[in-house]
């Protein structure tokens, strides 16, 4: 009986992209052609073979061309120093989340969010035109209801964005009901945006995380409160993008935000930023749900669908059938 097909998931296309398991078998140990016998008269001692060392787990599933420095080798490979003040981006992670991988072959994913990233400058630039430049800077990434990728969305758009030159991203997670940006990049748990809100003494600059991404810095949620929409909703929280803003003139500022129709702070944050993209998970969000979603979210005058988890037919899909052809002829 033949069974039903299956589209393979994200991951799955993705690992048909990145051969992460040859990079685990680049740094498995060699093991040593064992020495001639020699005969003697004394007992002779049972040999103990060596157990193969592990990988470190940090290190598994993390492209070869992205770790490897001139000169290194599988039996004395070191990770290269990380500066003070910059906190590392777990590669690893990403790969077995489905995600772009910063140093890796650009794939199929990558190329869906070069096509985005381009409609979202598109926009900012009549922003630009229309008179707004500082709010041209900002995006509001957001869904109709939990489970729709928009933090998924989220983080791929600021690594694409990272990518390019001239250019300097702060991934905001504004989900401070739920927020799962730091987790989701391997960061640990840091004051952010509502310790700002709630008088922080320090600049929310200083809040800001540097990750060792070229272009990409975080700024996390936050402690949690019963007044996180009323926070959101004051005037400090345009303070503190404007603040945002002015510390660096290169910097593009992506928001987070809860589901539309699941917390009210979408809605406030949608009349602070210049677009709205609109995550709609293919198959599942009702259109009513998007109806509902777009006009909470009509405070911002620009806002864009992006279709999410679309089924992949092999031979079918934009970029399916061209990137890793070299490895499969």
């Amino acid at each position: 009986m033949t069974k039903p097909f299956r589209p393979p998931s994200l991951l799955e296309r993705a690992a048909q992209v990145y051969d992460f398991g040859e990079a685990l078998r680049a740094r498995a140990p060699i093991a040593s052609e064992p020495a001639p016998s020699v005969e003697a008269p004394s007992v002779e001692t049972p040999s103990v073979e060596t157990p193969p060392v592990a990988t470190p787990p940090e290190l598994a599933g993390i492209p070869p061309e992205f770790l490897a420095r001139p000169g290194d080798s599988a039996d004395d490979f070191t990770p290269p120093p990380i500066p003070a003040g910059i906190v590392v981006v777990d590669r690893g992670m990403l790969a077995e989340n489905g995600m772009i991988v910063p140093g890796a072959p650009v794939g199929p994913l990558a190329e869906e969010f070069r096509l985005l990233k381009r409609q979202l400058a598109v926009t900012r630039r009549r922003i630009v035109e229309g008179g707004d430049a500082a709010k041209a800077r900002t995006v509001l990434i957001c869904s109709a209801r939990p489970g729709d990728g928009k933090t998924f969305c989220s983080i791929n758009l600021a690594l694409s964005l990272a990518a390019d030159r001239d250019t300097e991203v702060l991934l905001v997670d504004a989900d401070v009901a739920k927020p799962s940006v730091l987790r989701q990049l391997g960061l640990p748990d840091a004051p952010g945006l509502l310790d700002a809100l709630a008088g922080d003494a320090r600049d929310i600059e200083e809040l800001v995380i540097r990750t060792d991404v070229p272009g990409l810095s975080v700024l996390p949620a936050g402690a949690k409160s019963t007044s996180d929409t009323e926070l959101l909703a004051s005037a400090r929280t345009a303070a503190a993008i404007e603040r945002l803003l002015a510390a660096n003139p290169r910097r593009l500022v992506i928001f987070d935000s809860p589901p539309a129709l699941a917390a009210s702070p979408a809605s406030v944050l949608a009349m602070l930023v210049g677009q709205v993209m609109l995550v709609v998970r293919a198959d599942r969000t009702p259109e009513a749900e998007v109806i509902e979603a777009a006009d909470l979210l009509d405070g911002c005058e620009h806002i864009q669908l992006v279709l999410n988890a679309t089924s992949f037919v092999p031979g079918a899909h934009r970029f399916g059938s061209y990137y890793g052809m070299e490895k499969r002829s």
